[in-house]
């Protein structure tokens, strides 16, 4: 299929969303829950897969391509927008937690980019999600988040979101990098992914790392982030209370009002 070729805007700081411009015909996909807004004029219309091979394939076709998003943990489902209008259309989507929209123009890059699982955001109409499975052994047993990654082709543009802070490295051949698995948002495919032991049981166990690091070795380019959505996930919970139903937040004195006392009685908390 041949690549739409749009423009975009990027706004925001913390919180961003991309605006796609679609000329008339053009059209973008997007994950699935991550529509912000768009022009009157474009048409919704959800696929089976990744909605970039339509064209083809029939049944078993779109079969394999849905299953290759749900084994990465994503919807079966993609939404496509066409500008149906004579005039230019903007569509915008959304990044589900703080951090950054990365624009990574794929002919650029080589036509290929690995990703985490949960890093695509949109596309241009023409771009195929697909899954890359890391081929050690050692990645598979260890690598967490790094395991399944999702692998962006085509010569278009597409949008991934990273959390917190974004950095983006280039490795020289031979140079190598120790990253938390989570924090690895995105590479180009020449770049060796493995996984290493951090050497110290007590580093392991007191150091809060963990077991295992990726080593990403050059040359190529990797994409880091500073707040992967798993860690955050982790602090949200450990700071939520952990009393069943109940959910008792703001004043001391909220504790002891109607509603938490309410809450208290409904929550089946004090038998």
């Amino acid at each position: 299929m041949a690549m739409d070729v749009v423009d975009y805007e990027i706004r925001g700081a913390e919180m961003q969303f991309v605006e796609v411009e679609l000329d008339p015909g053009e059209a973008a996909i997007g994950e699935a829950g991550s529509l912000m807004f768009m022009d009157g004029g474009i048409a919704m219309d959800t696929v089976f897969g990744d909605g970039s091979a339509q064209q083809g394939g029939g049944l078993f076709g779109k079969l394999l391509g849905a299953g290759k998003r749900l084994v990465t943990g994503e919807s079966l489902f993609t939404t496509v927008y066409t500008n149906n209008g004579q005039d230019k259309r903007r569509v915008a989507f959304a990044a589900p937690y703080p951090g950054k929209i990365l624009p990574m123009d794929l002919k650029a890059l080589g036509g290929t980019l690995i990703c985490q699982k949960d890093a695509f955001l949109c596309a241009a109409r023409g771009v195929s999600l697909g899954i890359a499975f890391q081929r050690k052994l050692s990645v598979g047993f260890f690598g967490g988040e790094g395991f399944i990654m999702q692998k962006l082709d085509g010569d278009g543009l597409a949008f991934v979101h990273a959390g917190g802070t974004v950095v983006e490295r280039e490795l020289a051949p031979g140079q190598a990098l120790m990253v938390d698995t989570g924090c690895v948002v995105a590479f180009t495919p020449n770049v060796n992914f493995e996984i290493e032991y951090v050497g110290k049981i007590k580093t392991a166990l007191f150091g809060g790392e963990g077991l295992f690091l990726a080593k990403l070795g050059g040359p190529g380019t990797v994409w880091l982030q500073s707040l992967p959505f798993s860690r955050l996930a982790s602090r949200v919970f450990a700071a939520a209370p952990q009393r069943g139903g109940s959910r008792e937040e703001g004043s001391v004195l909220g504790g002891f009002g109607a509603g938490g006392l309410l809450g208290g009685v409904l929550g089946g908390d004090d038998e």
